[in-house]
């Protein structure tokens, strides 16, 4: 048996300090999913206003949603065969992503369906695009990119369908707290 005072101190705790949800780290490291994700909005909401598509934005946001998969999965691959199998793989899946984008955006196609469906139809090519390369690489944060790409064109259906209750409920708890809103310490009702 050993004697209790031969045992060598405890290391000192530490404290955890807890990470903060929106701290700086913590958005850089999201910083490359936030942009393709706000590009793709953006290229919607762009489609909606202007009425017409934008085709060369969408193979533009494909390529560069591309080209992240590559650089997220190149430090997951270790030697040059697996680097060649990342590349050839992404390449293939993002070139067949742009030509269903192509398809859609062909003539006889845009006559079926109006300008604003042609947006979110492309945005939905390239979430469901990147869901599946994120299940290729085995990332949780892009298949979660592709995923809001997908949930955020029920969103974006509904606030444009809802955007005038929308106004009319920020004018009405406009109006309230307007009323309600205490005037001064010396007025009385």
């Amino acid at each position: 048996m050993t004697d209790p005072t031969d045992l060598p101190d405890p290391e000192p705790e530490l404290e955890p300090h807890p990470d903060k949800f929106f701290s700086v780290g913590v958005v850089l490291r999201n910083l490359p999913y936030l942009a393709v994700l706000a590009l793709a909005i953006f290229g919607v909401a762009y489609s909606n206003f202007s009425g017409h598509p934008i085709n060369g934005y969408w193979e533009f946001l494909a390529i560069a949603t591309g080209l992240l998969c590559i650089f997220l999965g190149w430090p997951k691959a270790p030697d040059r065969d697996s680097r060649f199998r990342l590349v050839w793989t992404q390449v293939v899946h993002w070139v067949a992503i742009i030509v269903a984008m192509n398809l859609v955006l062909l003539q006889g196609f845009q006559q079926l369906m109006p300008v604003q469906a042609v947006g979110l139809i492309l945005m939905l090519l390239l979430g469901l695009g990147t869901f599946l390369a994120g299940i290729n690489l085995f990332s949780l944060r892009i298949c979660f990119l592709g995923l809001a790409m997908a949930l955020s064109i029920p969103a974006m259906t509904w606030l444009k369908q809802a955007s005038l209750l929308l106004l009319l409920a920020g004018v009405a708890i406009a109006g309230l707290a307007v009323a309600f809103w205490p005037r001064g310490r010396g007025e009385t009702a």
